[in-house]
């Protein structure tokens, strides 16, 4: 959910990976390249020693985390402070959505500083403002009428899920796979929707039901044909969407408000925590603790 934003409104190439793999295969450290750090912990392991890494190199490193004083903090000595108060549960929520929020800040600080407009400066640090009501309108929406609640009891007991997204969406269906298997235990894998052709689609049947993230961007018509190729080979589809969606396109859909383009990764990402929580509750898992997990990898 970093690299998306900060090519698309700065137009500067970048590019995410995991920490424990960044190391181990002798990285090619860029003396021009900033890297960025992201960890809620600031302990986290991998990440620690990856910084320490690029340190050693010659890399220009700052951090991204929530905890003031942490290790990494301390190790980058420059970079950005989530505040997104402690977080108690092993499974990251608000941490990964302040995540998102600071690395579409940056984006939008680096376009500015090259080539993007004043009015879109504007129009998207504006969307950022309107994001925290538009985030409690979707847990007011599920607090009142239980909609992810009752999708989640309907398919709680599914033995596996596809999460489905396209460019923008991609990364937030990642985000909504692993937060379903940390939490529900329930096995689920994330597919850009491009690759469904390429051998994923074998695997759809009725049991087996398919979230696919839906933004109300130039891609909307791509993402109402994966939905309907999904559909005509019998599996059931739940749609979060942004957008107005042909009535009985999917068997589920889960809306949240509309915004910026560019920022709508954030807000669908809401409804997929959402549906992670009640799927474990209505599988009577430990919600704030899943089993074998911690909640900072200390070690490696």
């Amino acid at each position: 959910m970093a690299d998306f934003p900060i090519e698309e409104l700065a137009r500067i190439p970048a590019a995410a990976e995991p920490a424990g793999e960044f190391r181990h295969r002798n990285p090619v450290v860029d003396p021009d390249c900033l890297y960025v750090a992201v960890s809620q912990s600031g302990e986290t392991a991998d990440t620690l020693a990856a910084v320490q890494e690029l340190r050693r190199k010659g890399g220009r490193v700052i951090g991204a985390v929530n905890v003031i004083g942490s290790a990494i903090s301390r190790e980058c000595g420059a970079g950005v402070f989530l505040h997104s108060g402690p977080e108690v549960s092993v499974a990251s929520t608000k941490a990964v959505t302040t995540m998102s929020v600071t690395f579409a800040m940056l984006a939008v600080l680096l376009g500015r500083v090259r080539d993007l407009s004043v009015a879109d400066g504007r129009r998207l640090l504006d969307g950022l403002a309107a994001l925290p009501r538009h985030v409690e309108a979707v847990l007011a929406e599920d607090a009142a009428h239980g909609t992810v609640a009752a999708v989640a009891r309907r398919w709680a007991h599914a033995s596996s899920m596809f999460f489905v997204g396209r460019t923008r969406a991609s990364p937030v269906a990642r985000e909504g796979a692993q937060k379903l298997k940390e939490i529900s235990y329930c096995h689920a894998e994330a597919y850009p929707a491009s690759e469904l052709k390429h051998g994923p689609l074998a695997l759809v049947t009725p049991d087996m039901p398919s979230v696919v993230v839906v933004p109300d961007d130039e891609l909307l018509a791509k993402n109402v044909g994966t939905i309907e190729q999904i559909r005509a080979r019998g599996g059931p589809v739940i749609a979060v969407t942004d957008a107005e969606l042909p009535a009985g396109l999917a068997d589920a859909v889960l809306r949240v408000p509309r915004t910026e383009p560019e920022l709508a990764p954030i807000l669908l990402g809401i409804p997929l925590q959402l549906l992670a929580r009640h799927t474990a509750v209505a599988l009577g898992r430990d919600v704030d603790r899943p089993r074998n997990l911690a909640k900072s990898v200390t070690v490696e």
